[in-house]
């Protein structure tokens, strides 16, 4: 019997722990994998916040040994992940725990990339290139927004390119993911709505994507639900850890959805500008959302009508140019009431820098599901209407 296989949908998670206090577990599950010294990759505000000595003492308590490598930069760098390899290696180590937003996380799932393949991390860029399991990951996000502790990809950034690229196999998703909402409560405004518009995005494109499905779109829409509905007074009452789970359960949704249907043009822009400016990929993602939205809205009107209802806009009676119109404003409304004002060109961006960015937007695996197939011509118009 033949089979279409592009109607088959996988679903791929790690093992989930949310709720207040369980980076407290992390030396369990350490020990549960047999641990015998311990990778804990982070960067300096993480462990200036006090949540990585909650990781030492945790893995002390249990009889398991560490060490710790905080040489990670926001958008980590290719030389950072190689360095943090060779210290894995001198020391011995035998499990990764990463504590962080999406750098520190991403980082270590480089580092485990590199040291089971004895290779450079610049050589996996793409889907499925990775053959060798890693070494059991165990992740502790810090941010609400990323959802690299639940993803399937790797994004790392190319410095001598300016360029980011992504790394995209079910063998970079972490065994364990610890999702403790107290760990977000001393983010700043800023990195609240950076991360907060993140994961709203992922929910979004993974909505609409083309590699949507049965098993993605419940966790993209009450994604979508939860941000929308909590984010803007989260960010006015940062200290309310009620507020910092719902949004850090919406993250984790969004994660789960766009680890499996992937992306799309917002995403495969924003790593370009990303890679390009050295920018918090939120705002970069901030940038760019509505113009994406509105150049994507004619491929799927039914499914960004859902999107529109989810977020409590009211389509009775309105035709699609009015529904794209409304749900663009409401993304505009949002953006500004988190902060956000920003346009390319208040960051340095120029017509000239266009085909760069749009020619290596073309290369990313999340332009490849995007619901409208885009030409680079398109992505370059859709970069100069963010200008």
């Amino acid at each position: 019997m033949s089979q279409n296989l592009s109607l088959l949908r996988k679903f791929v998670s790690p093992e989930i722990i949310f709720g207040a206090g369980c980076r407290h577990n992390v030396g369990n599950y350490a020990k549960t994998f047999g641990a015998r010294k311990v990778l804990v990759v982070s960067d300096p505000g993480v462990i200036a916040a006090g949540w990585v000595a909650d990781v030492e003492a945790s893995l002390q308590a249990q009889g398991v040994d560490y060490c710790l490598y905080s040489q990670v930069s926001p958008n980590p760098r290719v030389e950072e992940v190689m360095q943090g390899a060779e210290v894995y290696r001198e020391n011995a180590c035998d499990v990764i725990v990463a504590v962080g937003g999406g750098s520190p996380m991403d980082c270590g799932k480089g580092i485990g990339i590199v040291v089971a393949h004895g290779r450079s991390i610049l050589e996996f860029e793409g889907v499925d290139m990775i053959r060798v399991p890693s070494p059991p990951l165990i992740m502790i996000p810090t941010t609400a927004g990323t959802s690299a502790d639940v993803s399937q990809f790797v994004i790392i950034s190319n410095q001598q390119e300016r360029m980011k690229f992504s790394i995209v196999s079910k063998a970079v998703v972490p065994d364990v993911s610890l999702i403790d909402p107290e760990t977000t409560l001393g983010m700043d405004p800023f990195l609240s709505a950076c991360t907060g518009i993140d994961a709203l995005v992922h929910a979004i494109e993974a909505f609409v994507s083309t590699g949507h499905g049965p098993l993605t779109d419940p966790h993209a829409l009450e994604a979508m639900r939860l941000i929308n509905g909590n984010l803007v007074q989260m960010i006015a009452n940062p200290g309310d850890i009620a507020l910092r789970e719902q949004i850090m359960l919406g993250s984790m949704q969004a994660g789960l959805a766009f680890s499996n249907a992937i992306l799309g043009a917002v995403h495969a822009m924003s790593h370009s500008l990303g890679g390009f400016l050295d920018l918090p990929h939120g705002l970069c993602n901030a940038v760019l959302v509505e113009h994406v939205v509105a150049f994507n809205y004619s491929a799927a009107p039914e499914r960004f009508k859902v999107i529109a209802e989810t977020f409590g806009i009211d389509c009775r009676g309105l035709n699609q140019r009015q529904i794209c119109g409304r749900l663009v404003e409401h993304l505009i409304a949002l953006k500004h009431a988190i902060g956000f004002h920003e346009t390319l060109g208040l960051h340095g961006v120029s017509s000239s820098d266009i085909p760069f960015l749009s020619q290596h937007a073309m290369d990313d695996p999340c332009i490849l599901t995007n619901p409208r197939e885009s030409s680079q011509r398109d992505v370059e118009v859709v970069y100069g209407e963010a200008l």
